[in-house]
């Protein structure tokens, strides 16, 4: 059998076994309104879905496709690395317009995928670019300065802080992670120079993201050192530093997403990336016939992060400390703040 067939006969297996053991789920009403052709299948990352984090906003983006455009959207969850790939595949191979890998994981997957399909659309969450910084033709590669929401969200931390000390718990030790860190400690030191950053990981593999145990181990660990404030960039991982939080009677700061329900009294406030707002522009894309492929970030500036600072979530932020960040959110979108990014 000539290797080109074999491949041909493996996909098609890996395929089959996908759409038996990952039914697609409607979990929106879609395919009633006026873009009911456009298909959008998206592919969850580590941590899936119900994670309260990056996974639901962007759920949330591809929800709010189907309630407002009528777009016909599937979602798929991997249960395991090797059937992310073989997922984005089953969408191309069914004729979807647009497919989606939520999580810079599928940066590679994507790059093999985009190459067998040109002919379709894909996009990626927090992609990594190649080696060589080409980004395929038909792939929107989103990405976001995650730095500077962590930067308003360290200003909060730097300006209640009561011990001089802060923590962060990072999930895997990447360059992207790194972004939320630098970020963090920027907006920590612009409000507090004296302020001490205590800074930790989970893990050098993708399990980092959903290790909630040793999250509780980091977070105890910063507590114990005196930080009575801790930001986590760490997936599941992140409900550990909660708890610990809450146990010894800390604060926690949360990310991608409003995780106040994670942990009531506890959790002050969240970065928010909005991965709902990156998701929902690029099927509106889609579905207008107006795609466009290449690099497409969002910031401050582009309301794609920010910090939530409204409602009796954010009820435990001193109305000055709002005040004094709204401030800097705005010298940020002008350009008057550059954020170091590692």
């Amino acid at each position: 059998m000539s290797l080109p067939l074999r491949r041909a006969v493996v996909a098609t297996f890996l395929l089959a076994g996908l759409t038996a053991l990952l039914p697609a789920r409607h979990e929106e009403p879609s395919g009633k309104g006026a873009y009911a052709r456009v298909r959008v299948g998206l592919v969850f990352d580590v941590g899936g879905r119900g994670d309260k984090s990056f996974n639901d906003a962007a759920f949330e983006g591809i929800s709010r496709a189907a309630r407002e455009l009528g777009v016909t959207t599937e979602v798929l969850e991997p249960s395991g690395a090797e059937d992310r790939e073989a997922a984005m595949r089953l969408f191309a191979a069914r004729g979807f317009d647009l497919v989606i890998g939520v999580g810079f994981i599928f940066s590679s997957d994507v790059n093999v995928v985009s190459a067998a399909f040109p002919k379709t659309n894909f996009a990626c969450i927090d992609y990594s670019p190649r080696p060589d910084g080409v980004i395929p033709p038909n792939v929107a590669a989103l990405a976001f300065r995650e730095e500077e929401g962590s930067f308003l969200v360290g200003a909060v931390a730097g300006l209640m802080t009561k011990t001089g000390h802060v923590g962060f718990v990072g999930g895997m030790d990447i360059p992207l992670i790194h972004k939320f860190e630098a970020g963090y400690r920027a907006g920590v030191h612009e409000v507090c120079p004296t302020c001490a950053v205590h800074v930790a990981y989970a893990g050098s593999t993708p399990e980092a993201f959903r290790d909630p145990v040793k999250g509780k181990a980091l977070a105890v660990s910063q507590i114990s050192a005196g930080a009575d404030i801790v930001y986590h960039a760490a997936g599941t991982t992140g409900h550990g530093v909660f708890e610990a939080a809450r146990d010894m009677g800390a604060k926690g700061i949360g990310v991608d997403s409003d995780q106040y329900d994670e942990m009531p009294g506890t959790v002050i406030t969240s970065m928010i990336k909005r991965g709902d707002v990156a998701v929902f522009d690029t099927i509106v894309s889609v579905a207008k016939g107006e795609f466009k492929g290449g690099l497409r970030s969002f910031g401050v500036a582009e309301d794609g992060v920010g910090y939530l600072s409204e409602g009796p979530h954010a009820a435990a932020i001193p109305a000055a400390v709002k005040a004094r960040v709204a401030e800097l959110s705005a010298r940020i979108a002008r350009g008057e703040i550059k954020i170091p990014a590692r």
